[in-house]
């Protein structure tokens, strides 16, 4: 599964010693992750690794390891089951230890704060202003154990809750408090990983909110994310409409106005705002304009 990891189009790529390895492998699996995240063969994705949370005895060696064999080519390590900023903190004095013995990138080495129960949802502010953090990610199930939600599904919706989303206001404190320092927001998994569709439905939720991106655990899942967090096609076309009529009409040739109609829209700074988030999603995604370009009236 490493070996094809190397190749998948995906964006990140982390390699897990944390709920996917048993407790008497973990020293074995980290010999083979630090192993094979120095290896050759990777497709320029983000290379990361999850190590154990603080709360076990493993969480010093996983980044020892890790870092002293792989430090200069990982880019990234996930800490899960943050519940207060001085996780990352430790993390991070850890990180400057090691950056500094092996002659690494003083800070070059981000860190991906999983929030996962309702400790760390009260302490999320604090937890997104640590050192290193890039991203927050929801840890959904970890989540519903901690709010002792009625459910076995990962990612999905409780039996019985049929309004509206019951993770919503988790996914929203989430959104809000990365979007205030300037990082990512992550969704988490949904494990049921041949239910494409069910996949989609739920990763749609999130992109709709804003969200950057959301972990896949099967290739599978791989092509339906990355086209529900790129913006439709129609979508995209429409931003880089508003932003081209908004630059021309706020112009000295296009009469310097600050609010003028586009179609039947009104638009203005807002909506430039809005447009550029669009359009820049588009853009990273590699999307390419099929509309018409806007045409200044002769």
């Amino acid at each position: 599964m490493i070996e094809k990891a190397k190749s998948l189009p995906a964006d990140e790529v982390f390699l897990d010693l944390e709920d996917a390895v048993a407790a008497d492998a973990k020293a074995s699996a980290r010999t083979q992750v630090a192993v094979a995240l120095a290896d050759d063969g990777w497709a320029g994705q983000l290379r990361g690794v999850r190590v154990n949370d603080w709360s076990t005895p493993w969480t010093y060696a996983d980044v020892i390891e890790v870092v002293s064999r792989a430090g200069g080519l990982l880019d990234l390590i996930v800490l899960p089951k943050v519940t207060e900023a001085s996780h990352v903190q430790a993390l991070d004095l850890l990180l400057s230890q090691l950056e500094a013995t092996h002659g690494l990138e003083p800070g070059g080495i981000g860190v991906e704060a999983q929030i996962e129960n309702a400790q760390g949802l009260t302490n999320i502010d604090a937890i997104a202003a640590a050192p290193r953090v890039q991203a927050l990610v929801l840890g959904p199930g970890d989540m519903a154990a901690s709010l002792n939600m009625r459910t076995l599904e990962v990612g999905g919706q409780p039996d019985g809750y049929d309004i509206g989303d019951a993770h919503h206001h988790v996914l929203m404190r989430i959104l809000v408090a990365a979007r205030a320092r300037g990082i990512n927001a992550i969704d988490g998994p949904y494990v049921k990983v041949r239910d494409v569709d069910g996949f989609r439905r739920v990763a749609g939720r999130s992109a709709a909110l804003g969200y950057d991106g959301k972990w896949v655990l099967h290739p599978d899942q791989i092509e339906a994310g990355n086209e529900i967090f790129s913006p439709r096609q129609a979508d995209y076309d429409r931003a880089e409409l508003i932003l081209d009529a908004y630059e021309w009409h706020t112009s000295h040739a296009g009469g310097a106005r600050g609010a003028v109609m586009l179609g039947d829209e009104m638009i203005d700074e807002a909506s430039r705002k809005m447009a550029l988030v669009i359009a820049g999603k588009g853009r990273a995604a590699g999307m390419s304009r099929l509309a018409e370009p806007f045409r200044p009236p002769s």
